[in-house]
């Protein structure tokens, strides 16, 4: 048996529940956007969900909250969890502890996470009880409003808090890996600390930050539980928007929700391309 044949026999489980089950759910919710599903009588394939979802400004405002989303959580966590793997790669006392203390959230669900951002930073949480009985605020409806906010500003707080570790786990280990040498040699010839980073380490941890990075910017740009709890009503995150149209009443509107979930996978993939490349340029320069 010659190795390519191993190699394809050892992933053909795991290509089977791929093929299987995303592309048959992309393929079927695919055709359900085009109103086009036989076993129901719908034979005639069209693109006027799609057109009714370029025409929704709803769509659009939605669009603009859930890239704002994505890119800002994602840009802050880079950029913490870069810092916070520079400072655990040190030896320090108690550097045992403040590690597994780091990454202790990665056990929490995002569930729980929002339930807890939730209780803290809404008008009715703790601190905004606590701010109102110190006299910082008249009464806790006077807290900023950080939940249900247009800015989104409850949901970054809680994607920054759950991906900071994730992403910083992976760097610390790539900083591991390397050591200081190249540093310590960058520095010998003259490098300040600043330029040892960033033309030394940073374009050597670079790979990994930005291949965990782009899967922070993929997951919160199609996740649903979390902007479902924490963000506005109007717009909505698309998702929020594609679940709340696929469970209305109207049975007509469930094109649309899956003409949006073909939009959300597409915008996905071309988003990461995109960011892949601009991350790369910018390294570069």
């Amino acid at each position: 048996m010659s190795d390519r044949l191993k190699i394809f026999l050892l992933l053909a489980p795991a290509l089977t529940a791929i093929i299987v089950l995303f592309m048959g759910g992309l393929g079927i919710g695919l055709a359900r956007s085009l109103n086009y599903m036989p076993v129901i009588g719908l034979v005639d394939p069209n693109f006027d969900a799609y057109w009714t979802v370029f025409t929704s400004q709803e769509f659009y405002l939605s669009f603009l909250l859930t890239f704002h989303i994505s890119f800002t959580s994602t840009v802050l966590s880079s950029v913490l969890a870069i810092g916070a793997a520079l400072l655990l790669r040190r030896q320090f006392i108690g550097r045992a502890i403040i590690n597994f203390l780091f990454q202790l959230n990665l056990t929490v669900p995002h569930l729980v996470g929002a339930i807890g951002i939730l209780y803290l930073f809404s008008q009715s949480g703790s601190f905004a009880r606590l701010a109102a009985e110190w006299g910082m605020i008249s009464r806790p409806g006077d807290f900023p409003a950080l939940v249900f906010d247009p800015y989104a500003i409850g949901i970054i707080l809680q994607y920054v808090w759950k991906e900071v570790p994730f992403i910083g786990v992976i760097l610390l280990a790539n900083m591991q890996a390397l050591g200081e040498d190249y540093e310590s040699v960058a520095r010998s010839l003259g490098a300040n600390r600043w330029q040892a980073f960033r033309h030394v380490l940073l374009p050597l941890i670079f790979p990994g930050l930005l291949s965990a990075s782009v899967m922070v910017f993929a997951f919160t740009f199609g996740a649903y539980e979390i902007p479902a709890i924490l963000g506005p009503n109007y717009p909505a995150a698309l998702p929020v928007l594609a679940y709340r149209k696929y469970t209305d009443v109207d049975l007509e509107a469930r094109p649309e929700a899956m003409a949006m979930a073909i939009i959300i996978a597409l915008l996905s993939a071309l988003m990461i391309f995109f960011y892949v490349r601009i991350s790369r340029r910018n390294i570069r320069s």
